[in-house]
């Protein structure tokens, strides 16, 4: 992975695609755009992934985006687990959408740098991010400053 400067104190792991840097780093409107925040339920709570999956669903069914909300719904739900088993906590859930990609952000409690785990064949964990990976155009974090992160993963819609 790769660093780069999108604003002071902002870090990477892959660079965003530009529409999206506009919108997480210089605050650009983009019409299709919700957020969901967790401040409502524990954020350690597992019930806060199948929340996270419930706002995908409907949130695509409204865009009109059905097709992409199976593998939304995953990456939702990795990036959400894993801000409340490594991030301290989810923050918060948002779902942008410009023209043929959506991109899954969520905020977490922790600067730290998502890291992918080497999973043996029986482990329990490890394989989230790669997955990830495998189901994304791209994924990354930024740190926009404070003590939190922005995990980003962008889908062909």
């Amino acid at each position: 992975m790769t660093t780069f400067d999108a604003g002071p104190q902002t870090a990477s792991g892959l660079r965003p695609p530009g529409w999206l840097t506009a919108v997480l780093i210089d605050g650009r409107p983009v019409e299709r755009d919700r957020r969901f925040g967790f401040h409502e339920l524990s954020t350690f709570e597992p019930g806060c992934v199948s929340v996270a999956r419930r706002f995908v669903d409907q949130t695509l069914g409204s865009w009109g985006a059905e097709r992409a909300a199976f593998d939304a719904q995953l990456v939702a739900s990795e990036l959400v687990t894993n801000a409340m088993r490594h991030g301290g906590g989810a923050i918060d859930l948002r779902l942008l959408m410009d023209h043929t990609e959506l991109a899954c952000v969520v905020s977490d409690h922790s600067p730290a740098a998502p890291m992918a785990g080497e999973a043996d064949l029986f482990a329990e964990y490890g394989r989230g991010l790669r997955l990830v990976g495998a189901i994304c155009r791209a994924w990354g974090w930024l740190t926009p400053g404070g003590s939190r992160k922005l995990v980003w993963a962008v889908l062909p819609v």
